[in-house]
């Protein structure tokens, strides 16, 4: 008996010791051996090889499959032919995750671009090249011949485009480079050329006896700079131009420069028409690129696509060749970096994804996939897709990006199922280098996703694009944004009555782009063309621009914000009265009633969760109801405190509108008051006794509120708003802050 209880303890105790076995380790070095079998000793030398490893266990019914999996990856670039691809084969399980983890953080890089040997860089022999440079730098620009670097064809441009060119991209010690331009990035008027007169929109002329003009057409526009005539039009230069709104760019290509009449002919007809009529500046901006005439900026490069011989003109203080440690990478990959597809409870952590010439990390059907502590860098294209549920992006680093940061989709918002997408404590910037609007920082869909303690900025328009419902913004820095674009938001959402149950509260908007002089056409939170059911509260809007505007939308509560020294404080207009494409059956985009039609919201769960979007056809459905306004505090308005139209004005006594205070620090005369506007108190300074509000340090821009604030005092409602809490946090994995340049 007691031979019979030793045997059963044993397999007692390797049975409890397989089923508590801490997790599977297994080893990548980029510099490892080949034929290695994952152990620490003898590592893959691939993620690919440890992947096929661990699928090859699963198959085989290993015993260690179902054990949690930590893949180790080395020090070093592993750089890619093709996506690096996951799917529901190589999912884990809630208890057992599979971790794909650096060892040391940042350090272990997937590339998806060719590192060029920087001391095969030539001075330019070809006379005929020369010749085509600016005299002052033949002597700087360098050439690598890229034949026996790069196989294949280069792709060519598109005539015309949005967002990426044909790749590849040139990137310099982390950073990329601008392909050869006109005007230089540090010239007049911030790198832009300007022009004031169209020759020709291109826009069709249905009455038009010409069947010619009757369909859209290339555009052309007087420029009376000579600059063009130095270009080589065959061989092909393109124009990036916001040609006639300041929130639609698009590049196209030249077909024609006239020098006795001064005109530059389009080759490609722009949806909008040249100079087509817009809100905003008169003047309209473009640049030129892709031509190796205007080649004449240190870190400035050029390629040609036919010879395969890449130009460059150093940028450093020595431009005779570039520093041997100097790391030139060109951006090949066409594909993106990291693929999943269906899989579940896996962990990418540490990692740094970088150097390819399309989007970052793709994540399509997946659950409970989390990105932590990643870089995410230096891509054409975006930086991570997310549609699935519950995963999560924490604590990345994303940059250097040619279209948005992070996007999040999933949820069903027909039965209002929430995803549960987390983006949470990311630092993203300088992205919509080449798709320059409606590139967000982070853009959202679906139903139900979180966005946190982000910071964002440095981009030419948006900072938070989103529709859906049910969505969650909240303790997020945004600044520097919306750039060099105009009616455009910081966050943007518009044009739907069933966006509804969003909430945008305690993030901090401030120093956002300046408009021209003349219109405020930059916004904090712009809901635009009849927008309904986002809650705007405990936000702190700093030198914003129009702060907070409402387009003609209904059930959108504004509460307890903080707005100070902006233009414009608040924003409602009541276009849904008064605009002809209000519901209108011939403009797709502006079916309201279709579009809630679409989601049955006249049935339960939307009837029962938004009630007043169920009966609104009921209900004056043009007017804009229903938008408390609340609790806000208005310090130092420089034009106007309230901007509401005539009709607005017109409904005044049906707006909710109670305990607002209006703050006049000094009592300059060139403060707006609110006077004629009811439910605002008023309180103003002088300039030797300026009224102080209670601010932790002012200053220093720490808008704080101390116990005993001024603003308390006379707004007694007003509730504290989490200040010292908004915008990156440290955790685990973000030990340190990156400093608030």
């Amino acid at each position: 008996m007691k031979i019979l209880n030793c045997i059963l303890l044993a397999c007692f105790t390797v049975v409890m010791a397989t089923s508590v076995s801490v997790a599977r380790d297994i080893y990548v070095s980029a510099d490892a051996a080949a034929d290695g079998n994952g152990e620490q000793r003898t590592p893959f030398r691939t993620l690919t090889e440890a992947r096929d490893f661990l699928r090859a266990t699963r198959r085989a019914n290993d015993p260690n499959s179902n054990k949690a999996v930590t893949v180790h990856i080395g020090d070093g670039v592993y750089r890619l032919n093709a996506s690096f691809e996951l799917t529901s084969e190589d999912s884990g399980a809630a208890e057992s995750p599979v971790t794909w983890r650096a060892e040391h953080a940042g350090h272990a890089r997937i590339h998806g671009g060719i590192t060029l040997d920087v001391t095969q860089f030539q001075a330019v022999a070809d006379e005929s090249v020369r010749l085509r440079l600016d005299e002052s730098v033949r002597d700087q620009v360098r050439v690598l011949d890229l034949i026996k670097v790069v196989p294949g064809e280069f792709d060519k441009f598109q005539t015309a485009f949005r967002g990426t060119p044909a790749g590849p991209w040139l990137y310099v010690n982390g950073q990329p480079m601008t392909l050869a331009r006109w005007p230089n990035v540090d010239a007049a008027e911030s790198g832009w050329a300007s022009f004031s007169k169209a020759i020709d929109t291109g826009l069709p002329e249905p009455e038009s006896t010409d069947a010619a003009r009757r369909i859209a057409r290339p555009g052309s526009f007087e420029f009376d700079d000579p600059r063009p005539a130095r270009w080589n039009l065959d061989e092909g230069v393109w124009l990036q131009g916001y040609w006639t709104h300041d929130w639609s760019d698009e590049v196209i290509r030249v077909a024609a420069y006239d020098p006795q009449r001064r005109a530059i002919t389009l080759a490609a007809p722009h949806n909008y028409g040249i100079m087509g009529g817009t809100w905003g500046a008169a003047k309209r901006r473009f640049f030129a690129l892709n031509s190796l005439e205007e080649l004449d900026a240190p870190g400035e490069w050029y390629l040609d696509r036919t010879g395969k011989q890449l130009y460059y003109y150093p940028n450093q203080e020595n431009p005779s060749h570039e520093p041997q440690s100097a790391q030139m990478v060109l951006a090949t990959l066409n594909q993106p970096v990291l693929k999943i597809t269906g899989a579940k409870h896996v962990v990418f952590e540490g990692l740094a994804f970088e150097y390819a010439h399309s989007d970052g990390i793709a994540l399509h059907g997946t659950e409970h996939v989390q990105l932590v502590g990643c870089v995410i860098a230096n891509l054409a294209g975006g930086g991570v897709s997310v549609d699935g549920s519950h995963n999560t992006v924490r604590s990345c680093d994303l940059y250097n990006l040619g279209r948005q940061g992070i996007s999040l989709n999933g949820g069903d918002r027909k039965s209002l199922t929430l995803a549960g997408n987390l983006a949470v404590n990311n630092h993203i910037h300088h992205y919509g280098l080449f798709q320059r609007t409606y590139a967000p920082g982070v853009g959202v869909g679906g139903c139900g996703q979180i966005v946190r303690h982000n910071r964002i900025h440095d981009a030419p328009h948006n900072a938070v694009l989103y529709g859906g419902n049910e969505h969650l913004f909240e303790l997020n820095e945004i600044y520097r944004v919306v750039m060099e674009t105009g009616d455009a938001g910081a966050f943007y959402t518009g044009r739907d009555w069933t966006s509804q149950g969003n909430i945008l509260r305690y993030n901090y908007i401030h120093d956002l782009g300046g408009g021209d002089g003349k219109h405020v056409n930059k916004m904090g939170v712009y809901l635009d063309d009849c927008d309904c059911g986002d809650t705007v509260e405990g936000n702190v809007f700093y030198r914003a621009g129009r702060a907070i505007m409402i387009g003609g939308g209904r059930d959108n509560p504004v509460l307890n914000n903080l707005v100070i020294d902006c233009p414009i404080g608040l924003h409602i207009d009541s276009r849904g009265m008064t605009w002809p494409h209000w519901n209108n059956p011939n403009e797709a985009g502006w079916q309201l009633d279709a579009k809630a039609q679409a989601m049955n919201y006249r049935e339960p769960p939307w009837s029962e969760r938004y009630p007043r979007l169920a009966a609104i056809m009921d209900d004056s459905p043009r007017e804009p109801l229903h938008n408390p306004i609340r609790r806000n505090v208005f310090v130092d308005c420089t034009q106007q405190v309230c901007s509401f139209d005539g009709n607005v004005k017109k409904l005044i006594d049906k707006l909710e509108i109670a305990d607002n205070l209006v703050v006049n620090t000094t009592g300059a005369d060139d403060i707006a008051t609110a006077e004629g506007i009811k439910g605002f108190e008023r309180i103003t300074g002088t300039p030797a006794e300026p009224v102080q509000l209670g601010f932790t340090d002012a200053a220093a821009h720490n808008f704080l509120l101390g116990k005993d604030s001024r603003i308390k005092q006379e707004l007694p409602t007003f509730e504290d708003i989490p200040f010292d809490r908004i915008g990156l946090v440290k955790d685990d994995v973000r030990r340190e802050l990156p400093p608030r340049d």
